[in-house]
């Protein structure tokens, strides 16, 4: 009877863990960072109808070194770390080890292939919006026609963008995340925080409300 009572104890601990996973305010943020997606898509269209366009051989691999492949390379070495809101992260040692648990599954192969397939979706992207961009060249008559001018407000467009589609991406992925898979998930190691992941902005002990630490640090308001 007892040895009943501590498995019901250690599956309800367990879905426990996973709904406080799932209530994560900062994975819901950068989940709805995706409606920001279509908009930059739109600039970045724009953008190219401006001027006269180089050749295709020069444009396009410019614009994907540029805007493509730095978020992909982030998001394979040193994953964009969730547990920030716009110039404010926090430090590694305010994280609890549910937010260390969350961290984790942003290392995994899982993570790493979607970040490639996005990417790879991205490109064709990128190659459409070229296509396509001279369709979209009355509505930027009023613009000095200079295709440099052009290129670097889509490029700029174009690498938020991806950011924009490979964080919610990646914290989708986290969300779908079972339960037993989460369960035996390690805490990321404190130390190893900042060397394997992107920490945006200044780091503080508590961002608003989102924070579930004891920290006695200053909220940052």
């Amino acid at each position: 009877m007892s040895v009943g009572i501590e498995v019901a104890d250690t599956v309800r601990c367990q879905i426990v863990k996973l709904n406080i996973m799932r209530s994560e305010p900062f994975l819901w943020i950068h989940l709805m960072g995706i409606v920001l997606f279509p908009a930059l898509i739109g600039v970045a269209l724009i953008a190219l109808a401006v001027g006269n366009s180089f050749a295709y051989f020069i444009e396009l691999p410019l614009m994907t070194a540029i805007a493509i492949l730095p978020i992909l390379l982030m998001q394979l070495s040193r994953p964009f770390d969730i547990f920030s809101i716009l110039i404010f992260s926090l430090k590694p040692e305010c994280l609890s080890d549910e937010q260390r648990k969350i961290l984790a599954l942003f290392k995994t192969w899982r993570q790493k292939l979607a970040g490639a397939i996005a990417a790879a979706i991205m490109l064709v992207l990128l190659w459409l919006l070229y296509s396509l961009s001279p369709l979209a060249i009355g509505l930027v008559n009023f613009l000095p026609q200079w295709r440099i001018f052009g290129l670097a407000i889509a490029a700029v467009s174009f690498l938020a963008s991806n950011l924009f589609l490979q964080v919610p991406l990646s914290a989708l992925l986290v969300l779908l995340t079972k339960e037993a898979n989460f369960a035996q998930v390690e805490p990321y190691p404190r130390e190893k925080i900042e060397e394997n992941f992107t920490i945006p902005g200044i780091k503080v002990s508590k961002i608003l409300w989102f924070l579930k630490s004891s920290s006695e640090a200053k909220e940052i308001s």
